[in-house]
């Protein structure tokens, strides 16, 4: 873990959260819903909220690289979008799942398939404010050191070791004197 990476940004009532805000470890990742280490983490996410259940919460925030991922800026919009109908966690699975295809139609046809009011995600694209959070979300990772996806925080810290289930599971482990 690195001596200077600490989130420069707190966790709050905005983030889109999985687990209590009374949960002894916060797991925080700045994540690219078109890199691929991003999709094979989010499985190893979720054993570990199995796992651990009410000791951890998750938190995602976004960290689109555009410049490798010409897709990633709209799927997090779009995750956003879903956020602002309570379909945050659904939407952010279907882009993790089809990472395939996050062509701007298929981001629709997602919307659609997890029952959003696709004329509403429509009036808060064009609004902005899907993008003003994935850009504050972005410039967050940039303060607090991410340079790469994913890049996790626990309790605050920068984790760097291994994000492979059996060396996460045991640095949690450790986190919380398990």
């Amino acid at each position: 873990m690195s001596e200077h990476a600490k989130l420069a940004v707190s966790v709050g009532p905005e983030d889109h959260a999985r687990g209590s805000s009374q949960a002894p470890l916060t797991l925080v990742e700045f994540g690219d819903y078109q890199c691929p280490y991003c999709a094979e983490a989010n499985p190893i996410v979720e054993a570990l909220l199995k796992t651990f259940g009410s000791e951890v919460r998750f938190v995602f925030r976004n960290f689109p690289l555009v410049d490798v991922h010409q897709h990633a800026q709209a799927a997090a919009e779009i995750a956003e979008a879903a956020g602002l109908q309570g379909k945050f966690w659904e939407m952010h699975d279907v882009l993790f799942e089809k990472q395939d295809d996050l062509r701007d139609d298929s981001l629709l046809g997602y919307a659609k398939d997890i029952g959003l009011d696709t004329v509403q995600v429509h009036r808060d694209l064009a609004s902005g404010r899907p993008r003003e959070r994935v850009e504050a979300d972005f410039e967050g990772a940039i303060r607090s050191g991410a340079n790469g996806t994913p890049t996790f925080f626990v309790n605050g810290a920068r984790y760097d070791g291994s994000w492979q289930l059996d060396t996460f599971e045991s640095y949690i482990a450790k986190a919380l004197k398990r």
